[in-house]
């Protein structure tokens, strides 16, 4: 009997693109956010969901707020769905960072390089595999949806598939969108990546 998950980045917010907002509670979705989440709420409803998690940032509560409308399902909030911890990162514009030999780093040695004061990248990967593993063995035969970010995904498609963490930056997830990962006693597989139901274009 295998668990079947579904890895949903939150929708679209202000600061996307610009800062990186990372653990900040104050960041809600954008206008244009909002109407990406209830269409892929809309767009799901389709399909069934057992249960429904989120990380505890606001964007992501949002956006697993829009999917459980109407299912009779309340998000459960879930620490090792979290954004990545990036130290004192959090909050600076991107373009700042660009200047940052750190940052610059990070971004080309993700498996050895780390945040300052945070997580480092191979953090990230243990606590949401080791996540996925325990709900998997919970959840035989369902469909979890788990509301997360873009890097925590990345992270949990190089585990299933076995990548190098410095290689995740080669494959997009984008916002509002669907992996599905299929978790049993032989293993992991993915189904799908970077699914953009209910966007066009």
């Amino acid at each position: 009997m295998t668990a079947n998950i579904m890895l949903i980045r939150h929708a679209a917010h202000s600061d996307l693109g610009l800062v990186l907002s990372g653990r900040r509670t104050d960041v809600p979705l954008s206008p244009a956010g909002v109407a990406q989440a209830r269409s892929l709420a809309s767009v799901l409803r389709q399909e069934r969901l057992d249960e429904l998690q989120t990380s505890p940032v606001q964007r992501a509560r949002e956006t697993a707020a829009e999917i459980g409308e109407g299912r009779d399902l309340v998000p459960a909030v879930v620490d090792a769905l979290d954004e990545i911890d990036f130290g004192s990162w959090t909050g600076r514009r991107f373009d700042q960072l660009e200047e940052d030999p750190g940052w610059r780093e990070w971004n080309e040695r993700r498996g050895e390089a780390a945040t300052p004061g945070g997580e480092t990248m191979a953090e990230v990967q243990q606590r949401v595999m080791d996540h996925l593993q325990l709900v998997a063995r919970g959840a035989a035969g369902k469909v979890v949806a788990m509301v997360t970010h873009c890097d925590v995904i990345r992270a949990a498609v190089a585990g299933v598939l076995g990548l190098a963490l410095h290689r995740i930056l080669q494959f997009e997830v984008e916002p509002a969108s669907v992996s599905r990962i299929e978790i049993g006693e032989w293993g992991a597989r993915l189904l799908s990546l970077n699914e953009k139901p209910g966007q066009h274009g």
